[in-house]
């Protein structure tokens, strides 16, 4: 029997969302049903009306003048709901003279909450790791430790990705002495605590996977493999755990960039040096707190990488709206500073993370028409887990279907995103992607 138009379209509203999630999502929900109203009848208010009406709440929240403005202070709370709960001599002499304070320190006025989390950072776990090294070492503390830095590791990770697009997230004019040097310091400090290595997720990320975009030339590309196959995950994974330190320095020779593959060597192998000289000193230290976390990153940063770009479209696979995703859920965007909206990121590297749900309602029509896929209520380790299970009818109910795809059945989107797990061949890859192999792309 076939779904109902309910079951198929049913969108499921997580009480965590952030409000913009919550504004995107409804707005993506309201078109769904004026869709099957079109059919009988037409909706009372045009969608372009409630679409500027959104937007505006979306752009009115990152507008420090606009008195909706919000800052983001904690991940797991939003600012109102600080109001609601916090009693009126907290707010008045703790929440609002902190941020007072911190709105002079970040760069951005919304983002108090990376100050916030600076401050975790260096009063938990530099602590904890210099206890380990030059205090009394138990297996509990260092088990309690691993497990904190592991907790840490993914909004660390994004709060940096933001650092390195924007080259840096405290303030340049802050008036307070070193703020602009700590900037600049913090990442050699903290990096190797939650497993970056130096400099590197710059060098991979900033200087090669946005500049190879998924192509052919990426080192992270999902396109030479089956994406629902699990040796090829693994494959994919374990040659970036052993062999990125090699992979990377030669990508830049290839491409004539000697300036970045000598800096890349230099702190790789700085890096790798010092966590040698700390092993040598004290090994169980260093591998509760330097190199457990160092295998967890590479791997989480794979893993994700393999959900944010399983599905590619083989008619236009170099388009960053048919090679990468959106995702509309609670890890990726509260906790992880809207890295759900991978899509918008790839279109503009160095938009600032609160902008991204402004900007996908802005372009909402560009995604539909260029065939974007959108998910709800499913993050990236589990689109990852899902496909490689093929349960594609479950990813086809995490769709939030646009355009053409709210006609279309489960059964008919889950063939759709099982197409675009498929393997390219390597005559496909010069075909779609002549400009890698030194070639004109036909008109």
């Amino acid at each position: 029997m076939a779904e109902s138009a309910r079951e198929k379209n049913k969108i499921v509203f997580d009480p965590e969302l952030t409000v913009p999630d919550l504004i995107v999502l409804r707005n993506l929900a309201d078109d769904i049903d004026r869709h099957k109203l079109s059919k009988s009848s037409s909706p009372s208010t045009s969608s372009s009306e409630r679409d500027e009406v959104d937007t505006h709440r979306l752009t009115s929240l990152n507008d420090p003048t606009s008195p909706d403005f919000d800052t983001t202070i904690l991940s797991t709370l939003d600012h109102h709901d600080l109001l609601r709960r916090l009693p009126p001599f907290a707010i008045k002499h703790l929440l609002n003279p902190y941020i007072s304070f911190a709105s002079r320190i970040v760069r951005h006025p919304t983002d108090i909450v990376m100050l916030t989390h600076l401050i975790l950072y260096f009063t938990t776990s530099l602590p904890s790791a210099l206890y380990l090294f030059l205090g009394n070492f138990t297996y509990p503390h260092a088990i309690l430790h691993m497990c904190l830095q592991f907790w840490y590791t993914g909004t660390y990770t994004l709060m940096m990705h933001q650092h390195i697009h924007q080259n840096g997230i405290l303030s340049r004019s802050s008036g307070i002495p070193f703020v602009r040097l700590f900037d600049k310091v913090f990442p050699y400090i903290t990096d190797p605590l939650m497993g970056h290595t130096w400099n590197s997720y710059y060098y991979h990320h900033v200087k090669h996977h946005h500049v190879e975009g998924n192509g052919p030339d990426d080192l992270s590309s999902t396109l030479r493999y089956q994406r629902d196959n699990i040796w090829h995950f693994l494959h994919y994974v374990g040659r970036f755990l052993f062999f990125v330190w090699l992979d990377l320095p030669l990508y830049f020779f290839r491409k004539g960039r000697k300036v970045a593959a000598t800096k890349q060597i230099f702190w790789e192998t700085s890096n790798f040096l010092a966590l040698f000289v700390l092993f040598r000193i004290n090994p169980k230290a260093t591998s509760f707190v330097f190199l457990a976390p160092l295998m967890l990153l590479r791997l989480g940063l794979m893993v994700g990488n393999w959900g944010q770009h399983c599905f590619v479209d083989a008619e236009e696979p170099d388009s960053d709206f048919r090679s990468s995703i959106t995702l509309i859920d609670v890890p990726s965007n509260r906790y992880c500073y809207n890295d759900g909206y991978h899509t918008s990121h790839h279109l503009n590297p160095r938009r600032h993370w609160r902008h991204h749900p402004v900007h996908f309602l802005q372009q909402k029509k560009t995604y539909a028409t260029e065939k974007a896929l959108v998910f709800h209520n499913i993050d990236y380790l589990m689109i990852t887990l899902k496909v490689l299970q093929k349960d594609y009818l479950h990813l086809a109910k995490c769709l939030v279907p646009m355009g053409e795809q709210i006609d279309m059945t489960l059964e008919e989107r889950a063939e759709l995103l099982r197409r675009c797990t498929r393997r390219f061949t390597e005559e496909e890859i010069r075909e779609k992607f002549p400009a890698s192999f030194g070639q004109k792309k036909p008109k």
